[in-house]
């Protein structure tokens, strides 16, 4: 705070200022240039039509039409690269007053790739660990939920995922229909994970279950994983989820207005 002072003054625009005053002056501001956020601008030349695919199934719909009672809708993805942290001194319980102390150094146990599916409009979750990702792991989840009904007599089942290698394409739809026919794949536009409903919950695992990270094994990562796993399903209740076509067509205008500003 000092140093904005001292610049104001330098720049002539007060011949004396409170830090009070300043801290009200950059509170109110409307625009504040220290604040910032990532994102990724939409590239997807079949952004829209590819998100709305994936928005309708999210309403019960297809194509224009209502989803049967016998078709469901399975959102996937793999949360990658979870490693196992064994903290080189023994964490400090929270007391009164004090909160749970974690020792900064670590030393490495390796890491899973955790892969889920969660079932949309059940609030069913499947999820396994696996030591990579790829075309392998992938089809072992698949099987683990479409050997199993309801998915296994299914009228169809919508399994939406991103671009990944291990379910990119064409190829994979071909691939996986030869095995399960009626399995329908549903790819996200490209850089819009943010469509996937898995991700919402691969957010709350690293939240509830691997923060902080400290795991003496694999294994112990790996039941962490899967004992919350459980955990969730007993709670589970589908996502409220409010991005719908008309807030996606008042995305496209926007970017649109942006690209011709630009």
């Amino acid at each position: 705070m000092s140093e904005i002072k001292r610049e104001v003054i330098d720049r002539g625009l007060v011949a004396s200022i409170g830090e009070t005053t300043i801290w009200r002056w950059l509170s109110s501001d409307a625009i504040r240039p220290w604040h910032h956020r990532s994102w990724i601008f939409p590239r997807d030349p079949d952004f829209a039509a590819k998100a709305g695919r994936v928005l309708d199934l999210y309403e019960g719909v297809w194509q224009g039409q209502t989803l049967a009672t016998n078709d469901y809708v399975i959102s996937s993805d793999e949360k990658t690269s979870i490693q196992a942290r064994r903290r080189r001194h023994r964490i400090a319980p929270p007391a009164p007053g004090q909160p749970l102390r974690v020792e900064h150094e670590y030393i490495r146990k390796g890491a899973w790739a955790y892969l889920a599916a969660w079932d949309v409009r059940r609030a069913h979750i499947f999820g396994r660990c696996e030591h990579k990702t790829g075309i392998a792991p992938f089809g072992r989840l698949v099987r683990q939920v479409m050997s199993q009904e309801p998915y296994r007599s299914a009228s169809r089942v919508f399994w939406v995922v991103d671009n990944g290698s291990s379910h990119r394409g064409q190829r994979c739809q071909e691939r996986l229909a030869r095995k399960w026919p009626n399995l329908i794949v549903v790819h996200t536009p490209i850089h819009a994970s943010w469509l996937n409903q898995v991700e919402i919950y691969f957010s709350i695992v690293q939240r509830k279950a691997l923060t902080p990270n400290h795991f003496n094994s694999l294994t112990a990562l790996e039941d962490r994983l899967l004992d919350f796993q459980a955990h969730y399903q007993a709670v589970a209740k589908p996502f409220q989820w409010r991005f719908t076509r008309q807030d996606l067509q008042a995305l496209m205008r926007k970017l649109d207005a942006s690209r011709k500003a630009a």
